[in-house]
C-alpha cells in the first residue's frame, strides 16, 4: 500500500535551502542596483510586465521542436497560434520576407547564419573585434567556431566606419563567401549600399549583425539594411529591441530554398529547444513595439545625441564629434591613455555612484581588460521616461565622479533620488503604471 510520506521526511537541508536563499539574496541586490541606479551599458534593456509575465510562465520548461504545425511533439497547439503570429508580426516590423524567431540569442543567431551561408574554410570578411566589432565575428567566437578563414576591415578611426573604398577592393579581391557588417560598438550606420554592391559583384553573401541596433532599424531610426544590400540580417531581441533575451533571423530573400536553409540552420541547426518562453515574450514585445516602437527608437536616439553633447560640454572626450557623436543609442568616451586601463577604473568609481556602464576598447587599444573608454547606452534610460533634459543630469552625475572627483557614496544618494522619479516603464501595454524594476 502507498503512503504518504510525512513533512518532515522530505524537509529540505538547512544547507541546501541557504545555496537558494544565497542566490535569492543575490537577485534581490542586483535588482536594487538597477532600482535606484542607471542601468546604461549599451547591451541591456528591461522588459514590459506582459513579457514578464510570459516568461516566468509554464512554457519555460516545453519544447517545441520544428515550425508552426510541423512539430516532433504533441500538446503544441497553444505555441503554434504564438509562434505563427510572431512569425507575422516579425516580417512585417521589419519589413523582411522571411523571419525566423526561435533563435535563443544574437550570437546563436550569427551562428545559425554562419551555418546555413558557408562552410568550413571559405572566407569572410568583417570588422575586427579591435575596431568594434563583435566577438562572435572574430576567429574567439563564431567564426572561429565555423572555421571560416577571416579578414578584416581597414578601419576610418575618424568616422568610425569601414573605411569604404578600402573595404571595397578587400571584398573584390578576397571574393569571400560571406561579407559580414555590424558591430557592438555601434555609433553610426554602417555604409552599406556601396560594400554590398562590392560583395555581389563578386558572388559574396551579405550578412549584418544588427543586435545592438534592431529596435533602431526597426523604428526606422538608424538604416535600413535588408533594403541596403544585406541578404541576411541577425540580431537581439533584448538590446535596442526592448524585449526578452533571444535573437532574430531576417532575411530579403524570397527564394523558399534558401530560407529553408536559414531555419534549417537554427533548428536543428543550433537549437533544440529554442526556449517558448522567450520566443512567446518576443512575440508580445513585436505587438507593443508595433504600437509604440517608432517614438520609443526616436527619442532613444535623441537621448544618445543629448548625452553626449552634455558630456562634452561637461569637459569629457567624447569621440566622433565631427559627426555629431552618435546616431544611435551608445555613446563612446576616452578616459586617459591607450590601454591605460583607464576605462575600467572610470567604469567602477560610476558603479560606486549608482551608475552601471562598461569599459570599451576604442581605435588605438589592444588590450580588452585594461581599455581606454567606456561605452554607454541610453535605452533603458529612455525605457522608464527620460527625456533629453534628464540626460544633461545624467552627464552632470558623470562629472562629478570622474572630473571633480566627488565622494561616489555622495553621489550615488543624489543617483537613488533622481531614478526614484523614473520607474514606471514606457513604450509598452502598462496601463497599470507598473514598474520596470519588481522587488
Amino acid at each position: 500500500m502507498f503512503m504518504v510520506e510525512s513533512k518532515g521526511d522530505w524537509a529540505a537541508n538547512s544547507q541546501n535551502t541557504g545555496y537558494a536563499d544565497t542566490v535569492m539574496q543575490a537577485v534581490s541586490l542586483s535588482g536594487k542596483l538597477y532600482r535606484e541606479g542607471l542601468g546604461m551599458i549599451a547591451s541591456e534593456n528591461i522588459v514590459s510586465p506582459m513579457v514578464q509575465k510570459i516568461v516566468s510562465s509554464d512554457l519555460h520548461g516545453r519544447y517545441a521542436e520544428g515550425l508552426p504545425y510541423k512539430r516532433y511533439y504533441q500538446g503544441c497547439g497553444g505555441f503554434d497560434t504564438i509562434e505563427e503570429l510572431g512569425l507575422e508580426l516579425a516580417k512585417e516590423v521589419f519589413n523582411a520576407p522571411f523571419a525566423n524567431i526561435q533563435s535563443t540569442s544574437g550570437t546563436v543567431s550569427n551562428i545559425a547564419a554562419l551555418k546555413a551561408l558557408a562552410k568550413p574554410g571559405d572566407q569572410i570578411t568583417a570588422v575586427s573585434t579591435a575596431d568594434g566589432g563583435h566577438i562572435s565575428h572574430a576567429r574567439m567566437g563564431a567564426v572561429g567556431l565555423r572555421d571560416l578563414n577571416l579578414s578584416t576591415y581597414p578601419w576610418d578611426e575618424e568616422r568610425m566606419e569601414p573605411d569604404i573604398d578600402a573595404s571595397a577592393d578587400l571584398i573584390r579581391e578576397l571574393k569571400p563567401k560571406i561579407a559580414l557588417f555590424g558591430q557592438s560598438v555601434f555609433l553610426f550606420p554602417t555604409p552599406l549600399r556601396e560594400l554590398a554592391d562590392a560583395a555581389h559583384e563578386v558572388g559574396s553573401t551579405v550578412m549584418y549583425d544588427g543586435a545592438h541596433v534592431l529596435g533602431l532599424i526597426a523604428g526606422g531610426c538608424f538604416q535600413d539594411p535588408l533594403r541596403e544590400g544585406a541578404d541576411v540580417m541577425t540580431g537581439s531581441s533584448h538590446k535596442t529591441f526592448p524585449g526578452p533575451q533571444g535573437g532574430f533571423i531576417l532575411s530579403s530573400s524570397e527564394d523558399e530554398k534558401f530560407q529553408r536553409r536559414l531555419n534549417n540552420a537554427v533548428f536543428p541547426g543550433t537549437c533544440s529547444s529554442y526556449h517558448l518562453h522567450h520566443v512567446a515574450g518576443k512575440v508580445v514585445a513585436l505587438a507593443e513595439f508595433k504600437e509604440y516602437g517608432q517614438k520609443l527608437s526616436e527619442n532613444t536616439v535623441a537621448n544618445a545625441k543629448a548625452f553626449a553633447s552634455a558630456l562634452a560640454a561637461e569637459g569629457f572626450d567624447v569621440l566622433a564629434e565631427s559627426r555629431g557623436y552618435t546616431a544611435s543609442h551608445q555613446v563612446l568616451t576616452r578616459h586617459g591613455e591607450l590601454d591605460s586601463g583607464a576605462g575600467a577604473k572610470a567604469a567602477q568609481l560610476l558603479e560606486d555612484a549608482g551608475i552601471i556602464t562598461n569599459m570599451n576598447m576604442l581605435p588605438g587599444d589592444t588590450k580588452a581588460m585594461t581599455p581606454s573608454g567606456l561605452r554607454l547606452g541610453v535605452q533603458e534610460l529612455t525605457r522608464v521616461g527620460m527625456g533629453t533634459s534628464e540626460m544633461e543630469e545624467v552627464a552632470n552625475f558623470y562629472a562629478r565622479v570622474l572630473i571633480k572627483s566627488e565622494d561616489p557614496a555622495m553621489v550615488k544618494q543624489d543617483v537613488r533620488d533622481f531614478k526614484s522619479q523614473y520607474h514606471t516603464i514606457r513604450y509598452c501595454f502598462n496601463e497599470d503604471d507598473a514598474s520596470g524594476y519588481p522587488l
